[in-house]
């Protein structure tokens, strides 16, 4: 069997936050007990450092507490304490740039094996990992295909909470996987542009920017930037549907997420978007990002 390689090695050594102790990596475990466990029962959200700060952490912390109170959980941790937390481990790896943080909160340890939360009797868990991690994709574009696996509904799941149930978007990436791609793209239950396994999606058309509604795609801190960039920027926006045969025809297109910030597509089911020196709307939007990620304003000190 091959040996397992760590993408970056300085992740070897790393220390990892479980309800208020820092283990080694190989130590870091939890209970089999616990609800991520027993069910995937755990919220969580993909954080980002710059340069000795985080990156729109509070919001970050907000959509992380607003989940756990829509899954209802009991006792969940304050934001000053999960802020802690997470200044802990930073500061414990000694991290202040190009680093991407993993941070979790499941309903807890249960007394016994079983689904229902009355036997989650010891509160929350509390996971804060902390990697070196430089945005995941190639800067130069990626290649999409459009998945069979669709993305939830509400009328299923409400996909504005951030859950760990991540079951129809791993099959997704399987199937990106499998056809030698990035990412797939996933539709909702009636056929139009949701998100990919991973990111929101944009396109431009007739120098317009458009994004799918946040009604089956999680509504997504990175996405609320570029949206905030577009208005504040008087560059033309719109929430609206989309479907499949739009991103055939976009003039533009790429996708936001705080694993790869903002990444231009190159390739959509075989189908290549040409990127022209009139194509200026992600270059300029990129630009705007990249300086958010500098102010002070946006950034929590570590």
């Amino acid at each position: 069997m091959k040996k397992p390689q760590i993408p970056d090695k300085r992740n070897k050594y790393i220390k990892i936050y479980i309800d208020g102790v820092l283990y080694s990596r190989d130590e870091a475990k939890i209970s089999v007990f616990d609800s991520t466990v027993q069910g995937g029962d755990a919220v969580w959200e993909g954080i980002r450092v710059y340069k000795g700060g985080i990156f729109m952490l509070n919001d970050h912390l907000n959509r992380l507490i607003d989940s756990a109170k829509a899954m209802h959980f009991d006792k969940i941790p304050s934001k000053e304490s999960i802020n802690n937390a997470i200044i802990k481990t930073l500061k414990a790896n000694k991290m202040t740039d190009e680093v991407h943080l993993r941070l979790t909160l499941s309903r807890g340890k249960k007394v016994t094996s079983g689904m229902s939360p009355e036997w989650n009797q010891y509160g929350c868990s509390l996971i804060v990992l902390a990697e070196w991690k430089k945005p995941v994709y190639n800067k130069n574009g990626i290649k999409l295909i459009t998945s069979s696996i669709r993305r939830n509904t509400s009328q299923c799941i409400d996909s504005k909470i951030h859950h760990n149930n991540l079951i129809n978007n791993i099959l997704a990436k399987i199937q990106a996987n499998n056809a030698d791609v990035d990412d797939a793209v996933m539709l909702d239950v009636e056929g139009y542009v949701s998100e990919t396994n991973a990111t929101n999606i944009f396109i431009v058309k007739d120098k317009v920017l458009y994004t799918p509604f946040a009604d089956s795609c999680l509504p997504g801190i990175t996405r609320k930037c570029v949206i905030n960039i577009a208005k504040e920027n008087n560059i033309p926006f719109k929430e609206k549907r989309i479907s499949i045969s739009e991103l055939y025809t976009a003039d533009e297109m790429f996708v936001t997420g705080s694993m790869g910030e903002l990444t231009k597509i190159i390739e959509i089911d075989k189908r290549k978007l040409f990127f022209t020196e009139n194509s200026s709307f992600f270059k300029k939007i990129s630009v705007y990002f990249n300086n958010l990620t500098k102010k002070r304003s946006f950034l929590t000190k570590i």
